[in-house]
Parts: C-alpha cells; structure tokens; sequence
C-alpha cells in the first residue's frame, strides 16, 4: 500500500468529532479518511439495541454526519456484520489501517479481536484507541496486582492515577476519500412509527455533540453548585443528565472532566459540586472495570449464592411495574417517567430496582432487560453493574438487608410531591400528608381528590413491610448469608 492510500475510522460508541482518539490519529496520517458507522447488532451474539437507543443513535448519527461534514467528511453507514463490511471497504478504498476507539462489551470485545486479526491478516494495521473511559481497566490495580471490586480504593487509586490528556486536535480540513456507498439513515427505521412512541423522546431530548456540549456547560454554570444534595430530588433540575452524552460519546469523559475540574480551584459550592461529578465519572469507569475483569456480571449474578435466590414468576406484577401502575406513587412516577423520556432520576432508579427485587422478588435481570429496551442512556456496565448493586448480588453492591421502603423514600425525596404530581396526575389533588400513602388517606380526602382506588388509581401490588419481611428472610437463607 502507498502512503497515499487511505485510512478507515470506525466509528461506534465515540459518535462525535472533537477530542476523538481515532479520528484525531486518522487525521494524522495526512491520508483521505473514510469515516463509517456500522449498525452491527443482528448477530446471535451481540445484543441488539433496544428501541429507545435505536431512536437516540439515528439522531446522533445525523449530527455526527453534520460535524464530519464541516470537516471535510462524508459519513458512510453500512448494515451487517462489522468483520463483513470492514473487509469490504478496505477492498473497495484501497485502505491499509483502520483506526477505532475501544468498546469493553464482552461481545465487542471478542468481535474486535477477530477483526483486528483478520485484517492483520491482510496486511492491514488496526490501531485502537481510548475514546470512551477516563482510564483503560486494566491500568487500575490493587496492591496485590488484580482488579478492583469496591469503588471507593477504587476512586482513590483513579484520582492518584489520572492526569487527563492533552485535546486530541485535528486539523481545521480533512482530505475524505472517494466516495463510498452508503445505506440511507432512514432506511435504517431506527425511529419508531407505527405506532410513534417516542413524542416524549422528541420533547425532552436533543442528541448530538453540540447538544452534549450545551448540556454540560448549563450544569457547571448551574445546578453544579447544588448537585450533592439535589442530586437525590427528583422534584428538581438537579442531575446533569449527561448519561446519554457519555454512553454514545457524544461527549468524552475527558472532557467532562476537564470542564468539571475547572471549578476545583474556585472554592464554595460549585467545587464540591463539580468534586461530585467527578466521582460519578469515576463510578461509571468502575462498572466498566468490573465487565471487563468479569463479564459475566453482563447476565450473571456476580455472587454465585444469589443462584439460589428464590425468584418469583410474577408476570402480573411485572407488567404492572413496567407501566407504572403498582399503587407506589414514587415507584409509579418513576416507570411512567422512564416510558414517556426514556430516561429516569438516579435516585427514583434505586427505588424502582429495589421494588421490583425485593417488595416483588422479581430477578434483577427483568428489570435490566426493561431498562435496555426503554433507556437513552442504556450501557450494559452500567445497566448491569448498577442492578446487581441494588440486588445485592454483584461488586461492592448495597448490603441484602438494605430494602428501600418507597413510601419514606417519597416522603423524603419528594416532599412536595412535585416528581409525583407530574407523573401521576390522578394523584395531584392529594395533599402533600397523603399523596405518598393514598391507600391510608380517608374516604373523604380521596373523593375530594377524584381518587379511587382500584379504578382511578390502583391498591397497592403488595403489602410493603410483609414484602420485606419475605425478602429478608429469603437473603439470610442464602448460602453464607452474611459473607
């Protein structure tokens, strides 16, 4: 191959143009770049995106393409396997390396090595890159040389360890090469319709690297200041609902942590604030460090003794759960809150896992594949990781007898009910003393309100102090319960 030849950049989970590992050493060759996305979900062993990242992912391929544009880029889609497709571009450009940045899904992992191989192979050079952590997993280390399983000395050695790095820069033009056949975007049918589900979607999000850009700079010059106790109100802005930004890369963790880190020096509330961010970026690179080290948390209970948790087969109970109809205010605001955004407070989420595991004793993993299909922001480490944390089954999770109990949760949370009243409207006649626990408010304040329960409004699914009585005793029965 010539030096004129030109260079692949494989786009993934990295979908934006500034500080961009890969594109940045692409553009470093000085070669005409093809840049392509390759929706390569069908395969048995890979899992497909669910239906509400299948919807964010065609908008943010519409930015990227914009943004590549400006460069100079054409963005080539292609559908099938990724091993497929890359073979043939590299056939159809004449193209002897290919750049990427790195997935840690154990899927992606496996796929990329059988690619990086099979170009070898032929003589192609396939560089990967750090686009998407702030540190790689196997960079973080215990004293005794293995991995991390318990985020705070995890934190500690992330904080000793990272220096972040310089911008990746490009050039103000790029040279793209000849042009390259392309599937239509919207041939794709990424976005639903019939029927179109995703008008809550549309209202309350803007994909793309400059809506990512726009997101952070308004929490650090806001919400930041507030962050480390608004960050468990619902009934307030006070998330940086950055979560989907991050996962599809359409900001990098570098970058939110620079931004962030600049506040560090200034003192006062925004500092701590920003200190809190910090630690969030940091939670997100544990779960990732845990699927790596071990994948099969991704659909296994991390502990072995939760094996033999004693699951329940409710399909009834599930379904109520999914749409938000439980009779828990808090649990219902939550589920309809995620149906109509595709998003969820974090705080709500712990409240929403907890019931469906221990009040419903529902395996986690029902729970997770919900998630997955109706999140923006699902990212199997985290969707995972943070299930088995609240199930108490994986990593540093949250200890078994520990049962959020969804009323004095609402109660403290949500105090006004402002999160409740939003997203169970039946409800907001209730006074405040009474919107939490409908069922114990008397007749009198219910029909006042046009509450009914069992038609308006459901009775509750389950009596909550005898779920976890149930739950309780079903933990201690494991296998070295207290281990």
């Amino acid at each position: 191959m010539s030096s004129t030849s030109p260079v692949i950049v494989w786009f993934r989970q990295d979908l934006r143009v500034l500080d961009n590992p890969a594109l940045t050493a692409a553009a470093a060759t000085g070669r005409p770049v093809v840049a392509v996305y390759i929706l390569d979900d069908g395969a048995e062993d890979i899992r497909a995106l669910g239906g509400a990242a299948r919807w964010w992912l065609h908008h943010s391929l519409e930015s990227l393409s914009a943004g590549l544009s400006e460069c100079g880029l054409t963005l080539v889609l292609r559908q099938g396997s990724a091993a497929r497709v890359l073979d043939d571009l590299v056939r159809d450009t004449g193209a002897d390396r290919v750049f990427w940045n790195r997935c840690y899904e154990p899927w992606a992992i496996t796929r990329d090595t059988a690619i990086k191989e099979a170009l070898k192979n032929r003589s192609v050079t396939a560089e990967s890159c750090n686009g998407s952590l702030l540190l790689e997993p196997w960079q973080i280390k215990t004293g005794q040389g293995g991995p991390y399983k318990v985020f705070t000395p995890f934190w500690r050695r992330l904080r000793e360890l990272y220096r972040v790095p310089d911008r990746a820069e490009l050039p103000a033009h790029l040279v793209s090469a000849t042009h390259s056949e392309s599937d239509a975007l919207g041939g794709w049918n990424l976005c639903p319709q019939y029927p179109d589900w995703a008008g809550g979607l549309r209202e309350n999000w803007r994909g793309g690297e400059a809506a990512a850009r726009s997101v952070l700079a308004d929490f650090l010059d806001g919400p930041v200041a507030d962050y480390p106790s608004d960050r468990d109100r619902p009934d307030r802005v006070g998330t940086s609902r950055l979560s989907p930004y991050l996962h599809w890369g359409e900001v990098g963790p570098h970058q939110a942590w620079r931004a962030a880190a600049a506040l560090l020096d200034e003192g006062g509330a925004r500092a701590v604030g920003a200190e809190s961010l910090l630690r969030q970026l940091a939670w997100r690179d544990f779960n990732h460090h845990l699927m790596f080290h071990f994948p099969q948390i991704t659909t296994e209970n991390w502990k072995p003794k939760f094996d033999h948790f004693p699951w329940e087969e409710n399909v009834a109970g599930l379904v109520a759960w999914q749409q938000g109809r439980t009779g828990y205010p808090i649990v219902d605001a939550g589920m309809r809150e995620l149906w109509h955004t595709g998003w969820m407070h974090n705080r709500v989420r712990m409240i929403v896992g907890s019931f469906l595991i221990k009040d419903l004793m529902i395996d986690w993993r029902k729970g997770e594949a919900w998630f997955w299909d109706t999140l923006v922001d699902a990212d199997l480490a985290n969707n995972a990781g943070n299930w088995q944390w609240v199930a108490g089954s994986g990593a540093d999770a949250s200890p078994f007898f520990r049962i959020f109990n969804p009323t004095t949760q609402s109660q403290k949370f949500d105090p006004g009910a402002g999160y409740i009243r939003r997203w169970v409207p039946e409800l907001a006649g209730l006074p405040d003393k009474w919107i939490h626990r409908p069922w114990d408010a008397p007749s009198d304040i219910l029909t006042r309100a046009n509450v009914f329960l069992g038609d308006t409004y459901p009775h509750p699914l389950i009596n909550h102090g005898a779920a976890r009585n149930r739950a309780l005793a079903a933990y201690k029965a494991l296998p070295n319960a207290d281990a």
